[in-house]
């Protein structure tokens, strides 16, 4: 079989997905529109696997279109465009998600699986999910994660057998490219909040969402949605066949199976099925912010779908300590706290990591907040209304920060920079600090230009800041 990759990327799943097709025997072709040079880790991470294989085929820096029309199966990227003219040239066009849940049908083996989505958190509610279910002990099979949170199932896929868990997160682009396919039904579908992101690509906040509703378009009775309290939850939940599980920040009604959370250091409370009320997150989480604990809600209805006994969830996600590029606190140093939130790449996810670091928990120390970088088409006033809270704002160049930068100016907020260089931004705010700030990175805006990737800005800032202090 000519199989075509398009899009090896930089975030696994192409790599993955190459690989998988080398070991089926398949003839490889490899397109990106990236050059090698900014590819060399993934083709280096393949070559090495396909050293005792068929050679592949690499059409770089530019697509071809005959190599599209000759290939049997083509993969596609989550990332590309649905309305691309190379794809209008393929016979089959998949993905690895849709040959992941191909096989598991095909093969009909009986798997347990928890699909989640969102705007934000979608990365922290599924790895809770994970942690939660790895940690109940040997009263299950075995678990699994992957997806959008860069790594593909398929490396797994192999291993799967009757009574596992698979847990995946799903991007708006991966559920929009299973549209038409009847592949997913998951156990349990968790919606996150939804909020404004890839504008640019979906032009409208209807499109985006309605993506969204595929993880829940073939459920039935016998699964579960979790949805937010708040007008698109609503909507999910009304149009889902699923039982409706609900987390909110308000008490829910007598009858309303659900979860809540009315003071953010408190304990978030449960009406589930077949029980009375329960304090399913306890007041003490090893996470920080509103917003993450609220995250755990959403977790903690999975799990209950999924059957955990409440003491095992509370449990669970009590001891669940976060996940890198979320509001991780990654390091100390001469009176100085320093947190990576790269993967905060909307305003209001930004925003809310402000509102966490800031206030009457720090004792009158002060934010810095380093952010800015590449526009989605999106609203930046949800940055705007909590930056008065930092400190220190220092912008990093981008389309998105001359937007903010406006705003800031308008608000009379001031800030410094922008500054096209990871390093200058970090100078600029040491010399701002006071022992007993913090210092965040929390970009509120996409990372591309200076960075691959929101976690390449990540993973430079962390290496940047531990070097030079």
């Amino acid at each position: 079989m000519k199989v075509l990759v398009m899009g090896l990327g930089l975030h696994g799943g192409g790599l993955e997905t190459a690989r998988y097709f080398l070991k089926q025997g398949a003839i490889l072709t490899i397109t990106d529109l990236r050059d090698e040079k900014t590819l060399s880790p993934s083709i280096e991470g393949l070559e090495a696997f396909s050293s005792n294989r068929p050679s592949i085929r690499y059409v770089l820096g530019k697509h071809e279109i005959d190599d599209f029309k000759k290939a049997d199966l083509v993969i596609k990227n989550p990332g590309v465009r649905r309305d691309s003219p190379f794809l209008a040239a393929a016979a089959r066009i998949e993905t690895d998600i849709s040959i992941f849940l191909s096989q598991i049908n095909t093969k009909k083996l009986d798997i347990k699986i928890t699909a989640i989505t969102g705007s934000k958190g979608k990365s922290f509610t599924a790895s809770a999910v994970y942690w939660a279910l790895s940690n109940y002990g040997k009263k299950l099979n075995n678990v699994y994660l992957g997806g959008n949170i860069t790594k593909s199932p398929l490396v797994f896929i192999e291993n799967l057998k009757d009574k596992d868990h698979v847990v995946l997160e799903l991007s708006s682009w991966q559920l929009g490219d299973l549209n038409g396919k009847p592949l997913l039904k998951p156990d349990v579908a968790v919606i996150t909040s939804i909020l404004p992101d890839h504008q640019d690509y979906y032009g409208s906040m209807e499109a985006y969402v309605n993506d969204k509703r595929i993880i829940y378009k073939g459920q039935d009775s016998d699964d579960f949605t979790v949805a937010a309290d708040d007008a698109w939850g609503k909507s999910f939940l009304s149009e889902s066949k699923a039982k409706p599980l609900v987390f909110s920040d308000k008490a829910l009604p007598v009858g309303v199976h659900g979860t809540w959370l009315e003071d953010p250091l408190g304990p978030g409370f449960a009406h589930i099925p077949c029980g009375s009320t329960v304090e399913l997150i306890p007041a003490q989480t090893l996470v920080q912010g509103f917003h993450q604990k609220q995250n755990l809600l959403a977790a903690g209805l999975a799990l209950a779908g999924l059957g955990l006994p409440v003491q095992a969830i509370n449990e669970g996600l009590g001891s669940f300590a976060g996940i890198e590029h979320r509001l991780e606190l990654f390091h100390k140093a001469k009176g100085l706290c320093f947190y990576n939130d790269s993967a905060a790449t909307i305003p209001e996810a930004a925003a809310a990591a402000v509102d966490t670091l800031s206030g009457k928990n720090f004792n009158g120390t002060g934010l810095i907040l380093i952010t800015g970088g590449t526009d989605k088409n999106l609203d930046f006033s949800p940055l705007v209304k909590a930056a008065w809270q930092a400190k220190t704002i220092i912008l990093l160049a981008g389309t998105g920060s001359e937007k903010l930068a406006t705003m800031l100016s308008a608000a009379a907020i001031s800030f410094l920079g922008p500054f096209d260089l990871l390093e200058n931004a970090l100078k600029t705010a040491l010399e701002a600090a006071s022992p007993g700030d913090r210092i965040l990175l929390s970009p509120g805006c996409a990372s591309f230009g200076m960075f691959q990737n929101e976690f390449d800005q990540g993973n430079k800032w962390k290496k940047m800041v531990r070097e030079w202090i």
